[in-house]
């Protein structure tokens, strides 16, 4: 398989503004606290939300109960009754939220600060090592012709140069990642790290 990074998008950790937690710190420690007590919405068993919830129970030691929903929606409805405490929701249904304050961002799930949210601190400021997210690109079978993978990769590189196609995917929760296949496997080779766990 031969294939081209085209971008990867965030999600935030995001708690209903009641919840006395107001940092990751303060977080991890009401957890401690309170092992058990915390509810985890997510999109689904399996689903980003999910895992990247799941990625901060095992490195921060911590016990929170996984709640899964059908669909990002439904998980982000729950949280803003108040029936659950936490979501690692996806970017485009949480930030309005977050925007209008129905919601509080505690983090991002990148390994530093986002680019589109710079006031929002990445988890990895607290969990050192924590760094999650979703990576879309454009695959081949192996056997493509290496000139057909050469026009590919320079039309989509062309096409992730254009400004209107980047502040979409910004506005999109994402961050471009033009490069080569090379670069590509070399970025999809360092990821298992954290998913391993």
């Amino acid at each position: 398989m031969s294939s081209h990074s085209v971008s990867h998008s965030i999600n935030i950790m995001v708690v209903h503004p009641s919840f006395p937690a107001k940092t990751v710190p303060e977080f991890i420690a009401y957890a401690k606290a309170n092992p058990g007590k915390i509810n985890m919405a997510s999109a689904g068993t399996g689903s980003a939300s999910h895992m990247f919830g799941e990625l901060l129970r095992v490195m921060a030691n911590i016990n929170m109960v996984h709640v899964p929903h059908r669909g990002q929606p439904a998980a982000l409805t729950d949280l803003m009754a108040g029936q659950v405490q936490v979501d690692f929701a996806s970017f485009p249904p949480s930030i309005e939220y977050v925007k209008a304050a129905k919601l509080r961002a505690l983090a991002v799930t990148t390994g530093t600060r986002w680019q589109g949210l710079r006031d929002i601190p990445a988890l990895s400021e607290f969990v050192p090592g924590y760094d999650a997210t979703l990576w879309q690109g454009v695959v081949a079978p192996k056997s493509t012709p290496a000139e057909i993978i050469e026009k590919l990769n320079g039309e989509i590189n062309a096409a992730l140069a254009d400004p209107k196609m980047q502040a979409r995917i910004l506005e999109l929760g994402g961050t471009v990642l033009p490069g080569s296949p090379e670069s590509s496997e070399s970025y999809l080779s360092r990821r298992p790290r954290n998913g391993a766990r």
